[in-house]
């Protein structure tokens, strides 16, 4: 589906799209300008910024607010050069900080999007005034892909992902969460609907290939930033256990596990998912 088409659902007002490396990305500035700091959310593999709707939405009552399609995904779409490493992605962040004029911010991601904001923590330190890492990338996985992921990443996936029926993805999207039955159409529809946004079926193979290569956790403990760790006790993609590895390996990291909650917590829980949030902002603060 061309990107025009997609628009008048999932890209109303305040989506705005910002022109970096050759793309229109997909972007969400909400909130007031003021003494809060700003809050940059980065989504995972195969979602989009409109996974942080219901957490945004209370964020942006109090600080400014930036959502964002990373490349590869959403209506963003492919990056033209076709690079989805960790350095790309760590550059592409420095230059939407740039963009947007913000010197520091609060830096949120799940998933993989955790893995791009705990390696610009690393690259730029003096830019990230705090992290908060929900169900966060960066161990060698223990859990099996998705049928999904396994698909994209095999020689035939890019062919077969065009073949998929949205029943497909309405199971690998029950999947992510730890109740399915919390699961509602119009989320089914949403990420079925971006997914098929021209271009980002032949991306996520080679986006899932450069995480794989990607053999940086021995760098997870120079981490030296202020460190929230969210998890969902229910995660069947990235294990709850894994937050304990954080934990270990981020000097004075505090960790938060919702129960019940899958690998998802800010589309299953965001009212837990804000509050942990908000609390950590406010007492490093």
């Amino acid at each position: 589906m061309p990107v025009s088409d997609l628009i008048e659902r999932w890209a109303q007002p305040p989506s705005t799209f910002m022109k970096i490396d050759g793309m229109d990305v997909h972007v969400r500035d909400q909130g007031p300008r003021g003494a809060t700091p700003p809050i940059v959310l980065l989504h995972g593999t195969g979602n989009s910024l409109h996974t942080w709707d219901a957490v945004a939405q209370r964020l942006t009552t109090t600080n400014r607010v930036v959502s964002i399609d990373r490349p590869g995904f959403g209506l963003t779409g492919p990056n033209p050069s076709g690079d989805y490493s960790m350095e790309y992605y760590v550059g592409f962040m420095r230059r939407l900080l740039d963009l947007l004029q913000l010197e520091r911010c609060v830096l949120v991601g799940n998933s993989a999007g955790g893995r791009v904001a705990w390696r610009f923590a690393l690259a730029e330190p003096q830019r990230v005034e705090r992290l908060v890492l929900i169900a966060a990338a960066g161990y060698p996985r223990t859990l099996p892909a998705s049928f999904g992921f396994r698909i994209a990443m095999s020689p035939l996936g890019s062919l077969i992902l065009h073949l998929l029926p949205k029943s497909s993805m309405a199971a690998s999207v029950r999947q992510t969460y730890g109740n399915p039955s919390k699961v509602t159409d119009d989320v089914i529809d949403r990420t079925y609907d971006v997914f098929m946004r021209a271009g980002n079926r032949d991306a996520l193979g080679p986006a899932l290939r450069a995480a794989r290569a990607s053999d940086d956790y021995p760098q997870i403990k120079t981490i030296a930033v202020p460190t929230l760790i969210i998890w969902g006790a229910k995660d069947t993609v990235l294990p709850a256990a894994d937050a304990d590895r954080f934990k270990a390996d981020i000097r004075g990291s505090r960790v938060v596990i919702l129960p019940e909650v899958g690998h998802l917590p800010q589309e299953e829980a965001p009212e837990e998912t804000y509050a942990a949030i908000a609390t950590f902002i406010a007492e490093v603060a």
